[in-house]
């Protein structure tokens, strides 16, 4: 994550893995959620921490979670109900549960029709907010395979030309192993920036760059500095990948549609024939790479295709070329050992909510 996002070692509270997770695992019990699907809810959110996806992590969706359990807008025990289904495919009912306890349980439907047949594609609709899919993309990686994972609705994402926000920012996740390179894993928005970095560019009180967000009447902000003033829930007129048609947008714009019509179409969800704010939708799917090549042939190739890409030059003022998923694998090592850095706000938010739900606070504890 870009630096523009990060908290300042200056302010950051630095708080041990294991503390952080066991708190989130307290916190969904007081919730009603079982204690194994509390595990996987932890699981993921510190799935996001360690790796430096902070927009996905405790700091932005925790206390959403809970208030979405609080309003009784989720259903903290959902029993997923396979719909339809053939070897390869499945459409899932989440009974109103919150999507990263949903989605998991989906890919591991995704994996073991890849298991049996090759591959396997799931479908979720009636389910709540999907968390990080790298997640989900990840399980199937972990397992040989290659994974796929994606996430729509909302209304975030302004349509090349347009002046509403129509589409959400609908992620894309993307993952494959190697034999001794860190997993290849691409998570990423079809906006410029994912939506919940704007919430901590507003903790963190810095501006919006341009191109990241259209101005009122829809054209594109190629100038920036503002402050991100979007109240939280509110309709964010936020721009495709691209920023704009010249740079691109119309590729972002169709790529977050794509996402729409496999998540929420194909699944049948509600709401996205008229693209209702408050439609969701996920898609997870599994391939298993020896139905195509031996899975140590597939790895080994890797290897070589990623360390080429290391291997490239850099550009004056780079030190070093990346690829996805090797800055979260290498940002995961480090906050395992000094611990995962924390706004004071957000910590602020963990002791009052750990005071409210009788949970014992010891984030910052040695």
């Amino acid at each position: 994550m870009l630096e523009h996002f990060q908290v300042p070692d200056s302010i950051a509270v630095r708080v041990k893995p294991a503390h952080l997770r066991a708190t989130i695992e307290q916190i969904f019990m007081k919730m009603n959620v079982p204690k194994t699907e509390a595990v996987t809810a932890a699981d993921v959110l510190m799935f996001a921490d360690l790796k430096g996806v902070d927009t996905h992590g405790v700091s932005n969706m925790l206390r959403a979670y809970v208030q979405a359990y609080n309003e009784k807008r989720l259903n903290p025990r959902p029993k997923l109900k396979i719909v339809k289904e053939t070897e390869t495919t499945a459409v899932v009912d989440g009974d109103n549960g919150l999507g990263i306890i949903t989605c998991p349980q989906a890919m591991e439907i995704a994996i073991e029709k890849a298991r049996r047949y090759g591959m396997g594609a799931v479908t979720i609709n009636n389910s709540g907010h999907a968390g990080a899919v790298g997640y989900h993309a990840m399980m199937a990686a972990k397992q040989d395979m290659i994974g796929w994972a994606m996430t729509g609705g909302g209304n975030a994402m302004v349509p090349t030309f347009g002046a509403e926000a129509r589409l959400g920012t609908n992620p894309i996740a993307f993952a494959a192993p190697a034999s001794k390179e860190p997993f290849f894993l691409f998570d990423a928005a079809m906006t410029t920036i994912a939506g919940n970095k704007i919430g901590l560019l507003r903790r963190l009180g810095r501006p919006l760059e341009p191109g990241w967000v259209s101005l009122a009447d829809g054209t594109p902000d190629m100038t920036g500095g503002q402050q991100p003033e979007f109240e939280a829930g509110s309709v964010r007129m936020q721009l495709p990948l691209g920023s704009t048609r010249e740079l691109g947008s119309h590729k972002g714009y169709a790529l977050a549609s794509i996402v729409d019509i496999l998540c929420g179409v194909l699944s049948g969800a509600a709401g996205f024939d008229t693209l209702d704010r408050s439609r969701r939708g996920h898609f997870v799917a599994a391939y298993r790479i020896d139905a195509f090549i031996p899975a140590e042939q597939f790895k080994q190739t890797m290897d070589g295709f990623l360390g080429t890409l290391r291997a490239t030059k850099p550009a004056p003022g780079h030190d070093r070329v990346l690829y996805p998923g090797l800055p979260e694998y290498e940002t995961e090592k480090v906050r395992s050992q000094k611990g995962i850095p924390l706004h004071p706000e957000v910590v602020e938010w963990f002791k009052g909510s750990c005071a409210e739900l009788g949970i014992p606070f010891k984030l910052t504890s040695k």
